[in-house]
């Protein structure tokens, strides 16, 4: 019998490990996806739908893939596509054209895969470039907090408070503790209605796909590009940094096969986790390598319970002010501010395109029905030619 508490720690401590990655993932940023879902034009219902099929589908993927290749293969929600979708809002025709645009860049994920000369030139968009479209998506978010501490004092700066002193004693923690604040604040102001338990039970809302040019070119391509360069490729360099190099083109496979499937009840794109990836494929989860696989497959296991709760999370988004919406998601993604923009600005020689990138894609002007993000990479792509033409 003395032996047996060393016997169940190799396996506690990965499912720990995982765990935590779930929840600080999924409480992090699950306000995101929501509002992302509703910007777009989803109902409550089927932004509800939508949270629900994006954590099942994550989290079965997550198990498949890290039981089959025993490696940790953590699996998310495309977290700059919800914030691209926040940016982009509505197209003529609502939800069903948006979840066209969810489909068709699932298809692109798929293309990328089985097409490898079509992936890798994907995977060799300037990373500048990229890093200051996806900062350029982010900064209106993330101005946020402030916008929120400006009109609403009294319920916005408690939430900033906690999450400015959780970075100091329990940074994993920082939003996660923001968003529980943040939900003492509903309640204490205007009560989360479950009474009628039921009607907070998970329930998939079947959307037909309807496709516009518009919206394949203004939300299709760009989701389908920032979940590359800022979700797949650095999860993939996350798993290469700790010793894991599986084959990129049946992950990117699978995943958006998974992401096509999600779609169907209003999930957009499931991915390669990039920053929770690190609590499962790090020494943390393990000292063995080979057993932390066990990490990610139990936090796939905890997406699919949360997404259980998709319901209440969806009730607590619609009792809650906008504005605080706003401002926990603006917290949730400064971090992922400031590396996009070191990144934009870490090479002197594409320094200009990428600030020509950024300023076009936040500004948020639209064109011929197509966003920003487009036309800031565009814009970028086009000076890089002309200054490396001029040499």
């Amino acid at each position: 019998m003395s032996g047996s508490p060393a016997l169940a720690a190799p396996i506690a401590q990965p499912i720990s490990a995982g765990l935590v990655a779930a929840l600080v993932g999924y409480a992090s940023t699950f306000a995101l996806v929501l509002a992302g879902f509703v910007a777009v034009g989803a109902s409550p219902a089927q932004a509800a739908s939508g949270l629900l099929a994006v954590c099942v589908v994550k989290g079965l993927l997550a198990i498949l893939l890290s039981a089959r290749t025993r490696l940790p293969i953590s699996i998310a929600w495309s977290t700059p596509g919800a914030a691209l979708l926040v940016a982009t809002g509505t197209f003529a025709g609502g939800f069903p054209v948006a979840v066209g645009a969810f489909l068709t860049a699932a298809g692109l994920v798929v293309l990328a895969g089985l097409v490898r000369p079509f992936g890798r030139a994907v995977e060799r968009i300037p990373l500048p470039l990229a890093s200051a479209m996806l900062a350029g998506i982010l900064l209106p978010l993330c101005l946020a907090p402030a916008q929120a501490v400006m009109v609403e004092p009294a319920l916005a700066l408690p939430i900033v408070v906690t999450w400015a002193v959780a970075l100091r004693v329990a940074r994993p923690f920082a939003v996660p503790l923001a968003v529980v604040v943040t939900g003492v604040i509903v309640v204490a102001t205007s009560p989360l209605p479950i009474a009628d338990l039921a009607a907070l039970a998970p329930r998939p809302v079947f959307v037909a796909p309807a496709f516009t040019l518009e919206a394949t070119i203004g939300l299709a391509l760009p989701l389908f590009l920032v979940t590359m360069a800022s979700q797949n490729v650095p999860g993939l360099a996350v798993l290469a940094a700790n010793g894991y190099r599986p084959d990129a083109g049946p992950i990117f496979v699978a995943t958006g096969i998974a992401s096509a499937i999600a779609s169907v009840a209003g999930g957009h794109l499931v991915n390669l986790a990039a920053i929770t990836a690190a609590l499962c494929a790090g020494p943390d989860a393990h000292p063995d390598p080979g057993r932390r696989w066990i990490a990610a497959a139990a936090a796939g296991a905890a997406y699919v319970v949360l997404g259980l709760g998709a319901g209440i999370a969806a009730a607590f988004i619609a009792a809650t002010p906008p504005i605080l919406i706003e401002a926990v998601a603006g917290l949730a993604l400064v971090a992922s501010l400031g590396a996009a923009i070191g990144a934009a600005l870490a090479n002197e020689d594409a320094r200009l395109p990428a600030l020509v990138t950024f300023l076009v894609t936040a500004s948020g002007a639209a064109f011929l029905g197509i966003g920003a993000p487009f036309w800031g990479l565009l814009a970028g792509g086009a000076m890089m030619g002309v200054l490396r033409a001029g040499r």
